[in-house]
């Protein structure tokens, strides 16, 4: 039964569709976009804390592409810096991560601004609204084994005087 005409299907819930971003255009390497909650929390963990900053800003708006610049000015940071902030990145993305990431993107071509636009998907957002949640983990790169409180042992008697 087609769809086409039926007025109960414009009203049925959006359907996501493997490459297809929210304004219906063509992502870019879709493939690279992570889903699993579990990879999206570890990447959070191991990232810079500006990478996390990015994170979570985009985690604030899901399935809401937006140009570098406008999230570059709703995080008050300059210019340019989102490219660095994901040049930075790649090493990690590249080695633990296969190359995948935790965010979409629109290349210039295939965004209606004509520019670069990034956003995360809802199940990438709770992801990473989560991982905001837990504390750091023994090996990740927030966690600080110098400012813990150490036991610390009383050395023995010396018995040289």
């Amino acid at each position: 039964m087609s769809t086409a005409g039926n007025p109960q299907h414009a009203l049925s819930p959006k359907v996501e569709r493997p490459g297809i971003g929210p304004s219906g255009l063509a992502q870019h390497a879709a493939q690279n976009a992570m889903d699993r909650p579990g990879e999206i929390a570890r990447f959070h963990d191991r990232c810079s804390d500006l990478m996390r900053d990015l994170l979570q800003a985009l985690a604030v708006a899901p399935d809401r592409p937006r140009t570098f610049p406008e999230i570059e000015d709703a995080l008050g940071w300059p210019h340019r810096r989102i490219a660095s902030v994901l040049g930075g990145v790649s090493h990690l993305r590249q080695t633990e991560f296969a190359g995948r990431r935790p965010y979409r993107f629109h290349d210039e071509r295939r965004s209606p601004s004509g520019r670069w636009e990034m956003w995360m998907d809802s199940t990438q957002a709770r992801a990473v609204r989560a991982a905001q949640r837990t504390e750091p983990r023994e090996g990740s790169v927030r966690h600080d084994p110098v400012s813990e409180p150490r036991e610390t042992t009383r050395a023995a008697p010396s018995t040289f005087t």
